[in-house]
């Protein structure tokens, strides 16, 4: 298996107030839960962002390419940093994530020819931020990036998508505000 997981954590937080990452969550940050969710499905785990912010974490810290440019630098950042052909990269406030999810998108993803399996609910949006990438991606990705696009799903055009249908979107349901946080934690 050829594979490696990154966690995005380089947003801004702006809408939470807070570094999102650094929540507390069942004993440790939100962050450390992702990469313990990961760390089940590859060994090499990686985080995209500040490595100031991160480093004390004990994983390898990625700094975006193209700061300031949003997710889709962050999936840039990992692929460019990546060895494997395969990449799983996840968004730091999806607390309801799971290795057994995760490990479903791998599987997916090591038995199709696509560039990227992107997983999509029920309202047949895709997750990029919750995804698996091929290393071959990078090109395209670098490109949209130098053409200033910093939409992810438009800097994904050009590369053949696995959507993955699911009857739910509960496992990449992301976390963005003090209340949605709020409610998630006292669920």
């Amino acid at each position: 298996m050829d594979r490696a997981g990154f966690v995005l954590a380089g947003g801004k937080s702006s809408r939470m107030g807070c570094n999102k990452a650094l929540l507390p969550f069942r004993g440790r940050t939100l962050v450390e839960h992702i990469i313990n969710e990961i760390s089940a499905v590859t060994h090499n785990v990686s985080l995209i962002g500040d490595p100031g912010l991160y480093i004390n974490l004990g994983y390898p810290v990625i700094a975006d390419v193209f700061p300031g440019c949003g997710p889709l630098s962050g999936i840039h950042a990992a692929l460019r940093a990546s060895g494997a052909e395969w990449n799983l990269v996840v968004a730091c406030d999806m607390p309801a994530i799971t290795a057994c999810f995760l490990g479903e998108l791998m599987e997916r993803a090591e038995r199709t020819g696509a560039d990227a399996v992107l997983p999509a609910g029920p309202s047949g949006m895709p997750e990029p931020l919750c995804a698996a990438y091929r290393r071959r991606a990078l090109a395209v990705i670098e490109r949209a990036l130098e053409r200033d696009v910093r939409k992810v799903t438009e800097g994904l055009e050009g590369l053949q998508i696995d959507l993955w249908r699911l009857p739910d979107s509960r496992h990449f349901h992301n976390l963005n505000t003090p209340e949605e946080w709020d409610s998630y934690s006292h669920a």
